[in-house]
């Protein structure tokens, strides 16, 4: 993964490692944006891919997220499968105003109804110097509660949209 500021959260969606799993490798980027507009839809705001409210101001900026990589292990040495989405993310109409985001998206299967979403990104701020010290600031904070934001609309997005498990199905 590359340098720059890094940024660690992780969600959990109450499903099937294979469920996830299925749903995000068959179409990530529909999922992507129909969580986080959804998500902007229930706050009766603007469509926007990232919003964050700091200090009572609203910061949102679409964005164009692309799945660079997608690796499934069976299993790590502990015996948990996982798959891992490599993402990378800028804003989508001013990609200098904004970092790059380089992160991956990685899914765990934590029991057989439960599975983690852990996102580990990395970023640049933009504007040299300037945007250094923005970041130091407050921009450090923008990005992390995005991100925060990016992932527990994803989760919850799944948790309402997978189909509930049957008893039965849930024993596999």
């Amino acid at each position: 993964m590359g340098k720059g500021r890094e940024i660690l959260c992780y969600d959990y969606v109450n499903h099937r490692y294979a469920q996830v799993r299925d749903a995000l490798t068959h179409d990530a980027l529909g999922i992507f944006q129909a969580a986080t507009k959804s998500a902007a839809a229930r706050a009766q705001s603007v469509a926007a891919a990232l919003r964050v409210d700091v200090g009572g101001l609203g910061v949102e900026a679409d964005i164009k997220i692309s799945v660079k990589q997608v690796e499934e292990h069976s299993a790590d040495p502990m015996g948990v499968p996982t798959t891992r989405l490599e993402l990378e993310w800028e804003s989508a109409t001013a990609p200098s105003m904004f970092p790059l985001m380089k992160a991956e998206l990685c899914l765990y299967a934590l029991t057989a109804t439960e599975t983690q979403l852990g996102f580990q990104g990395y970023y640049e701020p933009p504007l040299g110097p300037l945007g250094k010290a923005v970041n130091a600031v407050v921009g450090h904070r923008i990005a992390e509660v995005s991100v925060h934001r990016f992932v527990n609309d994803i989760a919850d997005y799944l948790r309402r949209t997978l189909p509930a498990q049957t008893r039965a199905s849930s024993q596999q």
